[in-house]
């Protein structure tokens, strides 16, 4: 497999889910999983996970539980500890230990996973516009978003334009294939969010804004981690930023501009030359 082309792969947990991934890149590269954020999909990495691959990386971007093309979850278990208990089985296929990427709840996870673990199981971890505190604006705007939008819609241009309202700082794109790969199309022929509406009833908001046990798990690691913050977000303001250098002063920072909350898709370049980076460093 060249580095210019994904492969689908899929992993079988314990527990009977199938949680299915794009690799890209020699298994003999720097590892590194792609982790989206609530309400996307692996897809959200595309652009980034080729270029790491041609960079040497060998690259993971995987749909959690209830996203994409991964199994929804028996009983609508989306608690935070049954995601990072999938993506301890991920990362437990790497030859070495991973660089962890994730964006929001990705960012969360993998969080939690390197920070709880036992043992040596990431090499570094990069946090896409998250932190252990977060702004509770910014987080409602999002809510309210993915709770918008239920009936879905009829045409990919309508979705378009729906996205487009809520990313006001982006223009709307040319080209919907990209949209396309995070939508899904419904018995109803409306186009739908490629994710389990169950989200949004069983998701537990308390357990997900444990600040605490978050920042319990960032001062636990010893390995580089790297908080990447669009700089025109309403979830990781600059007080946001100050609080964790203060309480996690190892850690490193970039900021991106003309990027809110959605980095990765607002200046995928720059976005991914921080994350090219901090990789050739720590390697």
């Amino acid at each position: 497999m060249t580095h210019g082309a994904s492969e689908t792969v899929r992993f079988q947990t314990p527990e009977g889910m199938t949680l299915v991934g794009d690799r890209w890149g020699k298994s003999s590269g720097t590892p590194v999983l792609l982790l989206h954020g609530g309400g996307q999909t692996r897809h959200s990495w595309g652009r980034t996970a080729h270029t790491l691959a041609g960079k040497g990386c060998y690259c993971v971007s995987l749909d959690l539980r209830g996203h994409g093309d991964s199994d929804y979850a028996r009983e609508a278990d989306y608690r935070i500890d049954s995601f990072v208990r999938d993506i301890s089985h991920v990362a437990s296929s790497f030859s070495l230990p991973p660089v962890l990427v994730g964006a929001s709840l990705g960012g969360i996870i993998c969080l939690l996973f390197a920070g709880e673990s036992h043992g040596n199981v990431a090499s570094g971890l990069v946090l896409v516009d998250v932190a252990p505190r977060v702004e509770d604006a910014g987080v409602e705007r999002i809510l309210s978003f993915m709770q918008s939008h239920q009936e879905g819609f009829l045409s990919l241009d309508e979705a378009a334009l729906a996205v487009s309202q809520y990313l006001g700082h982006r223009s709307p794109p040319e080209d919907l294939k990209g949209l396309e790969k995070n939508l899904r199309r419904g018995a109803d022929g409306r186009f739908h969010w490629h994710w389990d509406a169950s989200l949004l009833t069983d998701f537990n908001m308390a357990e997900a804004r444990n600040e605490r046990r978050f920042y319990a798990a960032a001062q636990a690691l010893t390995i580089p981690m790297l908080l990447v913050r669009g700089l025109l977000s309403d979830v990781v303001s600059q007080d946001v930023v100050n609080e964790f250098f203060e309480a996690v002063p190892q850690a490193r920072h970039v900021d991106i501009s003309g990027a809110a909350h959605t980095v990765a898709g607002d200046s995928n370049q720059a976005f991914t030359q921080a994350v090219v980076d901090f990789i050739e460093e720590i390697s």
